[in-house]
């Protein structure tokens, strides 16, 4: 009787490796510290503590319990007890396009970099979603890595598992956590994207392969964050311009709204102003991938061409992107924000239409856009 092959460790070097061949710029492996060990606990600490405060906001997913009533997220052993390493992949988004904090036309909105993407493979090229562009990537290296290390235990997880990805990512030696809580590298800088391999490997090394951290003693993301939702380390995703915008349901608080600009998906900010990015533009060639390429209709768009969008319009823009996620709904309140903060008298028309619609939340955010602008 032939004996089944044992799963081999996984090395840095392989992974990296067969990462690259799947399609990212990066990837490393992390251990998953034991469940009595001080770097487990200090880990579920922290992320109970910024839940028990209310940062999560809205995200109930983030508030999910296991039965024993431990927050899933808190650690990879309340969902998965056989994972011992995790596979960290980073994919770079970093295109050759304008900064948020770049000079822009009058009139222009914002709509995060990271959601720009379309896929330039297909004729003609349609709207691309990174968690299904990189999930497929996941499950070719997944295939690759049992090809070199036998059978065990997996799950492929883009944004969608019960974990911090950014937790094991530095863990994995793929950077450091920055002030603003992503994830850096000195030469991608942050604009890249995380998802992840658990597995039932045994790592090359039970301890993390922690990176430097070199932020020092530069404050900009957090001096730069419009509503103050940055302190060294921690971020209130209530205060959070990507929160607002995305996630949020109903109407945002109103006095954050100044404080929005003319973000009407997501927010750049404090990525954009941080030195390693700044670096990582002049040294690090753009991203170059055909599959998450940035469509010039959504770099720096009108909002008037954006207001003037139908449901149906919408829905053909943005089918299969992340910008969904927003709603409809959600994304015509930003866009009255947005036209509110320009100033802009032919906004107005727009606004006045849109102060009389069935949707309340809208009502309300129109009516304010309108006494802003009169203010101004």
């Amino acid at each position: 009787m032939k004996l089944a092959a044992m799963p081999q460790p996984l090395t840095p070097s392989l992974v990296n490796e067969l990462a690259q061949q799947a399609g990212f710029s990066l990837a490393g492996i992390a251990p998953v510290p034991p469940l009595d060990s001080a770097t487990t606990s200090e880990e579920r600490a922290r992320f109970d503590e910024w839940i028990a405060a209310g940062a999560a906001g809205e995200m109930e997913y983030l508030k999910r319990r296991n039965d024993s009533g431990e927050l899933v997220r808190s650690t990879l052993h309340a969902v998965f007890p056989w994972v011992k390493s995790v596979v960290v992949c980073a994919a770079n988004y970093n295109t050759d396009q304008p900064r948020s904090i770049d000079p822009a036309p009058e009139g222009s909105g914002w709509i995060s970099r990271y959601a720009w993407s379309e896929d330039r493979t297909t004729s003609p090229p349609r709207p691309s979603d990174y968690h299904k562009v990189l999930l497929k990537r996941l499950r070719s290296l997944e295939a690759a890595l049992h090809e070199h290390a036998g059978p065990f235990e997996s799950r492929c997880y883009v944004d969608t598992g019960p974990l911090v990805e950014r937790v094991y990512a530095r863990y994995a030696g793929i950077g450091w956590t920055a002030k603003n809580c992503t994830i850096l590298n000195q030469q991608l800088g942050s604009l890249f994207f995380l998802s992840v391999i658990l597995t039932s490997l045994e790592p090359e090394s039970p301890l993390p392969q922690l990176a430097a951290d070199r932020c020092g003693s530069c404050t900009r993301c957090i001096d730069a964050c419009p509503t103050q939702a940055l302190t060294p380390y921690q971020m209130d995703a209530t205060r959070c311009i990507s929160y607002l915008t995305i996630e949020k349901r109903g109407e945002i608080p109103e006095d954050l709204r100044t404080g929005i600009g003319r973000n009407v998906f997501g927010c750049d900010i404090c990525q954009d102003v941080c030195p390693w990015n700044e670096k990582s533009l002049r040294t690090a060639p753009p991203a170059d991938d055909p599959e998450l390429a940035a469509r010039a209709a959504l770099v720096n768009p009108a909002l008037d061409w954006l207001s003037a969008m139908t449901p149906d319009d919408f829905a053909q823009w943005f089918y299969g992107s992340p910008i969904k996620r927003a709603k409809y709904e959600g994304f015509r309140r930003n866009l009255a924000i947005a036209m509110g903060n320009s100033g802009r008298a032919d906004s107005l028309p727009h606004l006045e239409e849109w102060s009389r619609d069935d949707d309340p939340v809208l009502r309300e955010t129109a009516a304010w856009a309108i006494g802003r602008i009169g203010a101004k």
